[in-house]
């Protein structure tokens, strides 16, 4: 399907709240990771604006980077993107992640921070950041130095809210009594559900905190179309996930039997049905399904007019326990620090 012919739909139904103070923004937003080509395969730069605008046209408000991402490009692609739509986009970008020499590691130090706001704000082409996340932590630097330093930011105009990503209930409480924090950025999926027995959606729904959930469609899986490894292009990262890597991605295919059952009796796509289903655990949830094709932001943003009966949700709850699901979600090395 070529892209000069794809609808992309408008987003159906009515925005939500990142944070009690917080925008308003698209029940979907976007996330641009993938448009950088380092980890889900090439990307083109002029292909992905598209993509972002036709989002922005379509009301997927949340647009999501970090300054990781494509080491610095991707902020720069999203700042090209939204040149003179800015009134239009809740921009946020993270920091924390840091990769030098072949090498990666986490720093919150106040001194890094300060250093990476600059940075983000440069390439971004912006005089502020509508939302700012921890990316990860580092699990040296106390949380109330990291948080008063973003409090610190908002105070001087450059960030607006502040928001964290994959952090732990008691981490999250510890932020949250320093400066208010409007989101909470952790990989949510019907195979991801750690964030519910850990306490942390819990913790986000007692203190006011919206729950952006990346890789919402399981990194491609739960859309049904990815089979083998064999199939990725040589570098995607997911040629290593332990989700997908030595015969994982084989042995968790039957868990999308009910997905494809549901999707059928909706007349809609299985990656349509997983969205909806991270929608219908509530309304203070904006997932970022990630995408660089205009076909597939249509079939993303066209699951918000999907509405789950209540015995398809449980069905879908038990097929996706997580004893059902093979591997960890990131390798060792990688698995983010909440504690």
């Amino acid at each position: 399907m070529e892209e000069n012919v794809v609808e992309v739909p408008r987003l159906t139904g009515p925005q939500r709240r990142i944070g009690a103070g917080g925008p308003l923004v698209g029940a979907i937003g976007l996330g641009c990771m993938g448009m950088s080509g380092e980890y889900y395969g090439p990307a083109d730069d002029e292909r992905s604006i598209r993509v972002i605008n036709a989002a922005l046209d379509a009301g997927a408000t949340l647009i999501d980077t970090a300054d990781m991402y494509g080491r610095g490009h991707n902020e720069e692609l999203v700042g090209r993107a939204v040149r003179g739509r800015r009134d239009e986009v809740v921009l946020a970008t993270k920091f924390g992640i840091r990769l030098a020499d072949g090498k990666r590691w986490n720093d919150n130090t106040p001194a890094y921070a300060r250093q990476a706001v600059e940075a983000s704000l440069r390439r971004l082409g912006v005089d502020t950041i509508d939302l700012y996340y921890v990316h990860r932590f580092d699990g040296e630097t106390p949380v109330e130095d990291t948080i008063g330093t973003l409090a610190e930011f908002v105070r001087e105009g450059k960030v607006r809210h502040i928001g964290l990503s994959e952090v732990s209930a008691a981490h999250l409480r510890r932020a949250h009594a320093v400066h208010p924090i409007a989101a909470v950025q952790s990989e949510f999926s019907l195979w991801t559900r750690n964030i519910v027995d850990d306490g942390v959606l819990g913790a986000c729904r007692e203190l006011g905190i919206a729950l952006v959930p990346y890789s919402p469609l399981g990194r491609g899986f739960l859309t049904g179309t990815l089979r083998s490894v064999d199939s990725l292009p040589e570098g995607d990262f997911r040629r290593g996930n332990p989700r997908f890597a030595d015969g994982s991605l084989e042995a968790n295919l039957p868990l999308l039997d009910t997905v494809s059952a549901v999707a059928e009796a909706h007349g809609a796509t299985p990656g349509q049905i997983a969205l909806a289903w991270v929608l219908a655990q509530g309304d203070d949830i904006v997932p970022i399904p990630g995408t660089k094709r205009m076909e597939y932001l249509a079939q993303n943003l066209g699951a918000a007019a999907v509405e789950l009966k209540q015995d398809e949700l449980d069905a879908l709850d038990r097929a996706f326990r997580a004893e059902n699901v093979v591997g960890e979600r990131y390798p060792a090395a990688i698995m983010p620090v909440t504690r």
